[in-house]
């Protein structure tokens, strides 16, 4: 028996990195994934469907609070509730903070964050009835302070951490269970595309940063989050657990 066979799981941000290792590891141990991205991407369904053999494509524009709760409490209502919600949708601008505009900078908050609150809350409803949910928010090991150029997006995760204490206390009653996972310099796409003249020395400095001598990938992450979605952490709530290879 797999861990999470039965559970009905929703991830954010599921055509990126992480979010398609999420998408595997919860198929794999049985899970039905509904895999929420961007809206209207070509080949969507195709790329998230050959990740496991129950995974459903859902468009969803996170800029759009209102309607994501709106579309995300129907579907938890169709699917009757969401066990195991995984907020890692995150959009990332590196750049110095003076050049930062205002409406940058509330767009990385609003997906990285608020669109977090509220699908929690569109969530959480069915949870509550049933006295159990597992959340996890997808956080970051910028929250330490070693990282300049991303001062939105640090500020953005800063709130999604204060999500998980402040939702772990609020829930805990009703059996759910609420933590946050700080993933270090996992290996993408985007490091090899954003840094290609300098992706050498950027995999060398993390290596001399880290205790660990190689590198975090995608699927590490995922297997964190699995544990934290099974009946494995049913003892853990309010937590926020780096897997940065020792920083």
């Amino acid at each position: 028996m797999t861990q999470l066979a039965g559970k009905k799981v929703l991830i954010t941000g599921a055509l990126g990195t992480i979010g398609r290792a999420l998408v595997s590891r919860f198929s794999e141990e049985g899970a039905t994934v509904i895999a929420l991205d961007r809206p209207n991407v070509a080949g969507a369904q195709e790329t998230l469907g050959a990740l496991g053999k129950d995974v459903r494509y859902v468009g969803c524009d996170l800029n759009q609070l209102s309607a994501t709760e709106t579309s995300v409490s129907q579907l938890a209502e169709e699917l009757g509730g969401i066990d195991v919600l995984v907020n890692n949708a995150a959009l990332v601008i590196m750049k110095p903070f003076e050049t930062f505009s205002i409406e940058e900078y509330e767009d990385q908050v609003r997906i990285n964050s608020s669109a977090a609150f509220v699908l929690a809350r569109a969530c959480s409803h069915a949870m509550k009835a049933r006295k159990y949910g597992k959340i996890v928010n997808v956080t970051s090991l910028t929250l330490t302070g070693r990282w300049e150029g991303y001062v939105p997006y640090i500020a953005s995760k800063g709130a999604l951490y204060g999500l998980v204490k402040g939702l772990a206390r609020e829930l805990g009653a009703h059996g759910i269970n609420v933590n946050g996972i700080s993933p270090g310099a996992v290996v993408s796409e985007a490091e090899f595309r954003d840094r290609a003249d300098t992706r050498e020395q950027y995999h060398n400095w993390i290596l001399e940063n880290q205790s660990l001598k190689r590198r975090i990938e995608a699927v590490d992450v995922a297997n964190l989050a699995v544990f934290l979605s099974s009946s494995q952490s049913d003892a853990i709530s309010g937590q926020n657990i780096q897997i940065d290879g020792g920083w």
